[in-house]
């Protein structure tokens, strides 16, 4: 089943050799990396949307030592428990968990609006249909998703409600209330605990909430992990360089990351 939607007329798209094209033959070439491009000038606001290439080259570092293991599979094992056919990964950004989640469903598409990071993406697995693209149009057919994920990215609710099948299911990863709560406190003075449940909130007129769980993960890192970490971040940016700059000189750091899951089914 085609699931891709042309972000112009908004009719489906048909892969042709390396080019998908609609019926009304505006066409989008898949790049020699292995992604389709679906975010149209007129759809942009910047010239280079989403994650720094410094970032998505933190992020795939400090994932691919394993790091957030624990999450993946834990997001993976969700989505066996569904047993559906398809999968939209919404800020997909470099691909580690959506290239997971692939094994469990028959069509698995990633979007992310950074181009950069949708170029690393592609390298890890070639099942994917991997496309820059952005939530305020997301680029698939109406009501054609069985599950859209969001890890730790923006959650379009009106775009969702409008590609999810009836009783779909959304899936949310964001940080618990003291996730990284030692970092956070060596970078900034005034330290909050996260809000995951905002999101219950923001969901509950059109979503029912099914199930909710907390990943805890006790991390030691080196000096080199603890950059990748802190660069992965906006944490990067908000904290004063004199703070960031100390706390890298540590060699080891202690700390835990906390995720909380949510699964939302439409109502």
């Amino acid at each position: 089943m085609n699931l891709l939607m042309c972000p112009v007329c908004r009719q489906v798209l048909q892969l042709h050799d390396r080019t998908w094209r609609c019926a009304s033959n505006h066409s989008y070439d898949v790049a020699k990396q292995g992604y389709v491009n679906l975010h149209v000038v007129q759809h942009k606001h910047s010239k280079n949307p989403g994650d720094t290439p410094v970032s998505v080259q933190a992020r795939r570092a400090f994932l691919s030592a394993g790091h957030y293991a624990p999450l993946q599979q834990a997001v993976v094992q969700k989505l066996r428990e569904l047993r559906i056919e398809n999968l939209l990964d919404i800020g997909c950004g470099e691909g580690y968990y959506t290239a997971a989640m692939q094994a469990e469903v028959m069509q698995c598409v990633g979007v992310d609006i950074a181009k950069n990071a949708v170029q690393v993406a592609a390298k890890l697995n070639s099942e994917v249909t991997w496309v820059v693209g952005t939530g305020a149009t997301l680029p698939v057919l109406d009501h054609c998703i069985d599950v859209c994920s969001s890890l730790f990215s923006l959650i379009p609710k009106q775009e969702i409600l409008r590609v999810l099948k009836p009783q779909g299911y959304l899936l949310v990863v964001t940080p618990a209330p003291e996730h990284l709560l030692a970092m956070r406190q060596a970078l900034f003075e005034d330290v909050k605990p996260h809000e995951p449940e905002k999101f219950v909130t923001q969901l509950q007129d059109a979503f029912e909430l099914v199930d909710a769980s907390v990943v805890k993960t006790p991390l030691q890192l080196s000096q080199t992990d603890l950059k990748h970490l802190i660069a992965m971040t906006p944490y990067a940016y908000k904290a004063k360089p004199e703070r960031r700059q100390a706390l890298e000189q540590h060699a080891q750091f202690e700390l835990s990351a906390q995720h909380q899951i949510y699964l939302f089914q439409k109502k």
